[in-house]
């Protein structure tokens, strides 16, 4: 069964009964925010490299972006909790791979081949037991919460806070609205806020794009609602409409980076170190006859808090 990512639960039986446990568990679905809010540029180095494969893979493979969404999920939470002391290629690759084939899961969708050819452009190809192994250590971490409570989910709930009479114009702005959630999920700023105030602060700024003169009205209704902080919705929404202004340019860059070879887009370089195991092996590209180096994705170098 597909899990849909606009209804993460399966205990309520109507729409109604569901809104409360949204809000209520929403906060279960987030990273940890002292990690964020620290000063580790190692935290944020890893974070934008895994999302930049991630990102890779959602336009030049033409991914389902809830697929993709969905694991970056996964990344920020898991990255959030966890010490990852490696830096090194391998690793983000191991890391993007393993919550995209587990977004797949979820969502009922069968990537094995997608996989095996994003594998080779990058530059790495992992053993299967290590991507279940790795599937493995973001299960535990997460405590297997894999039905995450994101922004979507509260996306019918607002709507319904509108009172619009034209269907038409709910699913346009349903889908701008899902456009800009899609294209935020590399934003950090917008981790320490709640997947509902993201909702609501999308839903704003799809409304300023289609029908402006709505949108102080919409904000009146969503700021009225019980369950949103009026204090934080403000600062959330002006970071989502500075993302919103450079958002082109963000989408025009990564369908640019498709059409570069993959030594322009990431600087695949390939290491000379060995270890080990066989359970990883980097072709080197400078030549035909590829030569295989050993190196091994360890569990133990990536240990939970």
């Amino acid at each position: 069964m597909e899990f849909d990512m606009e209804y993460p639960l399966m205990v309520a039986s109507s729409f109604e009964e569901t809104i409360p446990a949204l809000f209520a568990n929403e906060l279960n679905h987030m990273p940890f925010q002292s990690s964020f809010n620290s000063s580790d540029h190692h935290l944020f180095s890893v974070r934008c490299e895994v999302f930049s494969l991630i990102s890779h893979a959602r336009y030049c493979y033409k991914l389902n972006p809830f697929t993709t969404y969905l694991a970056a999920n996964y990344i920020d939470r898991f990255i959030s909790k966890t010490k990852i002391r490696e830096k090194k290629r391998w690793t983000f690759g191991i890391l993007a791979i393993s919550s995209l084939s587990l977004a797949a899961k979820m969502r009922n969708t069968n990537i094995s081949v997608f996989l095996s050819d994003f594998q080779r452009e990058e530059g790495f190809v992992f053993h299967p037991q290590t991507i279940h192994r790795m599937e493995a250590l973001i299960l535990s971490t997460l405590s297997w919460r894999m039905r995450s409570i994101t922004p979507f989910s509260f996306l019918n709930f607002f709507i319904s806070l509108f009172k619009i009479e034209d269907s038409s114009l709910t699913r346009a702005l349903k889908l701008r609205a899902s456009d800009i959630i899609f294209n935020s999920h590399h934003e950090i700023k917008l981790l320490e806020y709640k997947p509902s105030l993201v909702a609501a602060s999308a839903l704003l700024c799809a409304t300023h794009d289609l029908i402006p003169k709505e949108f102080s009205s919409f904000r009146i209704a969503i700021s009225s609602c019980e369950h949103v902080k009026q204090e934080k919705l403000p600062k959330c929404l002006n970071i989502m409409q500075e993302m919103v202004m450079d958002n082109s340019k963000e989408v025009s860059g990564a369908v640019l980076s498709c059409t570069l070879t993959p030594t322009s887009v990431l600087d695949k370089s390939t290491s000379s170190e060995s270890e080990n195991d066989n359970n990883v092996t980097v072709p080197e590209r400078d030549n035909i006859k590829r030569r295989r180096l050993n190196q091994t994705f360890k569990i133990s170098q990536i240990q939970p808090c």
